[in-house]
């Protein structure tokens, strides 16, 4: 089945070959700002359980303060909003008594930001500028992993089994679409294979609708070395995923630029699409506050493209709109990086990659 092509995904390559383009920052420490009350998270949906740190049902019942945080992104200069949908399927939302919710949270998430990334792309082009402002439907990786037994003394057990994790992302994938979402972020990926049934969901969606839907993938790392908390280094992880021919590829959460400065530069030698990277705001303090400053993070991200090793960024933990400001900032007039043309070979993963002689 031949699809439409997305004019989305060639509306992003032309923007980032003129330039490093700016996705937003951290939305759950920007809402821990509004001090929220259970009530304010609830509304009046009638539901059972504490809604107290449900982030994404406040597109339901408070869309006033993701469409705050999303003006405020676009303020500092951002070119992608992602939506507030990180926790809205099905799996996480069962936690909150709020799965029956799940297609309204996205629908409204999408719709939210879509609205206003339009405003700011038609408020630049009344000015004679033409400057497109894309919307990124954020899919997170639910708590529960396809690769680990959650119970030491049963390795092989497993608390979900691939079809409902395909069929979880499926539906979150298709709200955000029919919500106006141009790509399909599966971020903060800690289990590959959950990622990949995250990319398996969207191609089953493109079937059903007859077009593209890009893909953007992050991975986030949990130990120094590299890998992730189903073992692989980025490099494996590349190879696992290439085949989805995604948007971006990159990183996220994890650390702080500093701590992921390495794994960058492997990344971005290997891969033969964008790259996004967007780092914490440094590592948390004993409190679990972040205390780096905007500047510094700009300054250590600044590094990556004046080396040429990255087409977006922006931020994740701890960011706010100072930082993707002073992010916008120190990238502005640098060029983007020039994917690498990859050789025609067979690559392969387990934990660690591997190439096939050709």
């Amino acid at each position: 089945m031949s699809l439409i092509p997305s004019a989305a995904r060639a509306a992003f390559l032309a923007e980032a070959a003129k330039r490093i383009l700016i996705t937003d920052g951290a939305f759950g420490t920007e809402i821990q700002n509004y001090k929220l009350a259970e009530a304010d998270y609830a509304g009046n949906l009638g539901l059972s359980h504490d809604q107290k740190g449900n982030n994404d049902i406040l597109a339901l019942t408070k869309p006033e303060v993701p469409e705050a945080i999303h003006r405020a992104y676009f303020e500092a200069g951002a070119d992608i909003a992602e939506t507030n949908t990180f926790s809205a399927n099905r799996i996480s939302q069962a936690d909150y008594g709020a799965e029956h919710l799940v297609r309204e949270i996205n629908l409204a998430s999408a719709r939210l930001a879509r609205r206003v990334a339009d405003e700011y792309a038609a408020k630049d082009a009344r000015n004679g500028i033409i400057r497109p402002r894309f919307v990124a439907g954020a899919i997170g990786p639910t708590n529960k992993t396809l690769s680990l037994s959650p119970d030491v003394n049963d390795p092989g057990y497993r608390e979900i089994d691939w079809d409902t994790l395909v069929d979880v992302y499926q539906q979150q994938a298709a709200a955000l679409v029919e919500g106006g979402a141009d790509f399909i972020l599966i971020e903060t990926v800690f289990d590959t294979l959950n990622a990949k049934a995250g990319i398996m969901a969207v191609k089953r969606l493109e079937q059903e609708l007859g077009r593209e839907v890009p893909i953007m993938l992050s991975m986030t790392l949990t130990d120094l070395s590299g890998r992730n908390l189903s073992g692989h280094t980025v490099e494996a992880f590349w190879h696992a995923v290439r085949h989805a021919h995604p948007l971006t590829i990159g990183l996220n959460c994890s650390f702080g630029a500093t701590q992921l400065r390495p794994h960058v530069k492997v990344l971005s030698e290997i891969a033969d699409t964008l790259i996004m990277i967007y780092p914490n705001a440094g590592l948390p303090n004993e409190l679990g506050a972040y205390d780096e400053q905007p500047e510094a993070t700009a300054g250590f991200v600044g590094e990556w493209a004046v080396a040429g090793q990255v087409n977006v960024l922006g931020g994740c933990c701890g960011s706010t709109p100072a930082h993707i400001a002073a992010m916008a900032k120190a990238v502005a007039g640098l060029p983007g990086r020039v994917p690498p043309v990859a050789e025609a070979v067979t690559r392969l993963a387990g934990l660690e990659p591997f190439v096939m002689a050709s």
